[in-house]
């Protein structure tokens, strides 16, 4: 398996909680809060661009590298610390909830099934340029 990358620009969006409504029959249903539906579907469309001929179903490594939008509201003098990597935005939202976002976005489109990432690396960044970088391979671990 090739190695797949790929940049997802704009700000990601958290996986936020589930949300519960009523349905027209009266049965309670749970759905996607508006955004994570939205960056989800964004994803797909990105994502489809470097779509596989046959959905990967081996397990694999996910690296993932968010990069946010540094406040307008920051000093010049702050905003370099930012870019240089000194300040890093430990702020919400959780990187987990981002990671999820993605990995959903993802399946069916490049893999079967998001269990199927068995390696997971990620960041979270400040950048004037807000993105999700992506990179796809399949694990390859060593018996020890």
């Amino acid at each position: 398996m090739e190695t797949i990358s790929f940049v997802i620009h704009g700000e990601a969006q958290a996986q936020g909680r589930p949300r519960a409504g009523k349905s027209f029959s009266g049965k309670t249903v749970l759905y996607d809060p508006i955004n994570s539906r939205d960056f989800k579907q964004y994803v797909r469309l990105v994502s489809s661009q470097y779509k596989p001929e046959k959905l990967l179903e081996c397990p694999l490594s996910l690296e993932l590298h968010f990069y946010k939008q540094i406040p307008a509201s920051w000093s010049n003098k702050k905003k370099e610390k930012a870019i240089r990597g000194e300040l890093l935005p430990a702020v919400k939202s959780d990187i987990d909830n981002y990671a999820k976002s993605v990995m959903d976005g993802l399946s069916g489109i490049i893999y079967t099934d998001d269990k199927l990432v068995c390696e997971l690396i990620m960041t979270k960044r400040y950048s004037e340029s807000p993105r999700t970088e992506v990179t796809i391979k399949q694990a390859n671990f060593e018996e020890e």
